[in-house]
């Protein structure tokens, strides 16, 4: 296609409820999880290809608009429910300058795509899919790419009413919703002929984490169980309880890991991962800055503070074997992680910094046009905001 490597960002959306994809370590005993299949993977990278050469192909004249919906009812922080999130909706719309149909949204929401649960033997793509499946059926001919947004510790754990294909359907058809109540708000001025396009990335190394001995992890997930009996004999609900059996899995993993290290086989997997890539994309006004690994949604909120008129997406161009977690986390996703705390710094550091070269090129590019984003705002305001 012509396109340069660099200009290029590979995300993964999430789901529990399709085949593996990557090998994880912290897997390698699990009898619930299979290892990926070579055929899969050969077909997935055919289908990537094949995806995105069709797009360059049936690229046209086109002018975009960028807005943001606000969600509330998906989820909440898994580990706190009152704990951080981040509700904003990123939305770019994309429409022919021929006849000013849309055919292309890209939107970025931070939410674990868990409804279904990790026992699932049926393929979905989880409540994203009908999220799109929603989008489209209000415009025809639309192509949704969805993005999930940095949401290590974010789930619809507390928002569920079970496991279902049904409450997929609930929760997706919710979100799709509020992009599509975002959409009708848009005013016609928002849309923007030929905006400026940009990329960068950046190759890091992050603090590699030594994990405990395993006489420590086995001690750990001794106690974890304990826990999780104790709460189920005692009816817990399914938020609390879920969280609990989610602790066992990271103690089991952590476990596996502790004797990996022991035996000498975790630097050859960490040595994979040095360097990781940071990206960041220029969309007129607006850039997307794409991070590896499952990040907490702290690190997204910090990039979107210091950053403004950014939208962050998570699982992009590398899976770090895990989660980054920040310095204060303890659970299930805390053990899993390859990285010490500090990694997620590094992170958000770096793609500040590829966000900043880019808007200082199209200042020096002469750009002056006025930014027309006020700020998110919450849906219950009767507003939505728009660039």
């Amino acid at each position: 296609t012509g396109v340069p490597p660099d200009h290029i960002l590979i995300a993964a959306t999430h789901t529990h409820s399709a085949p593996v994809t990557v090998s994880f370590l912290p897997w390698e005993h699990d009898a619930v999880v299979p290892r990926p299949d070579p055929d899969y993977l050969t077909r997935l990278r055919n289908g990537i290809v094949a995806a995105a050469t069709e797009a360059c192909g049936r690229a046209c004249p086109a002018e975009l608009a960028v807005t943001s919906a606000w969600s509330e009812g998906v989820g909440c922080n898994r580990l706190d429910p009152e704990g951080p999130r981040d509700p904003e909706v990123g939305v770019v719309l994309v429409r022919r300058c021929s006849d000013r149909q849309p055919f292309g949204l890209l939107m970025v929401y931070s939410m674990h795509p868990t409804v279904l649960h990790e026992d699932s033997r049926l393929v979905s793509a989880d409540f994203p899919g009908f999220t799109r499946q929603t989008i489209e059926l209000r415009y025809p001919g639309l192509l949704t790419l969805y993005h999930n947004g940095p949401s290590g510790n974010l789930s619809p754990r507390y928002h569920v009413r079970g496991q279902t294909f049904a409450e997929a359907r609930r929760l997706g058809t919710l979100l799709g919703n509020q992009v599509l109540g975002a959409l009708g708000r848009l005013p016609e001025e928002a849309f923007v002929p030929s905006p400026a396009i940009a990329a960068e990335v950046s190759r890091i190394s992050l603090p590699q984490r030594l994990f405990c001995a395993p006489e420590e992890a086995e001690s750990a997930l001794r106690k974890a169980r304990d826990e999780y009996d104790h709460l189920r004999r005692a009816g817990a609900p399914h938020g609390p309880l879920r969280t609990a059996e989610c602790t066992v899995f990271g103690a089991e993993e952590l476990v596996t890991l502790a004797r990996a290290q022991a035996a000498g086989r975790t630097a050859a997997v960490l040595a994979e991962y040095t360097p990781v890539e940071v990206q960041a994309l220029r969309l007129g006004d607006t850039c997307l800055a794409a991070l590896p690994g499952e990040c907490f949604v702290e690190y997204a909120l910090e990039v979107k503070r210091r950053a403004p008129r950014t939208f962050v997406i998570g699982l992009a161009n590398g899976e770090l074997q895990g989660y980054v977690p920040t310095p204060e986390a303890t659970g299930y996703e805390a053990r899993l992680s390859f990285f010490r705390p500090e990694a997620g710094r590094c992170l958000v550091d770096a793609a500040l910094r590829l966000v900043a070269d880019l808007r200082r090129e199209s200042c020096t590019a002469g750009s002056t046009r006025p930014d027309r984003r006020a700020g998110p705002v919450p849906a219950e305001a009767g507003g939505t905001a728009a660039y």
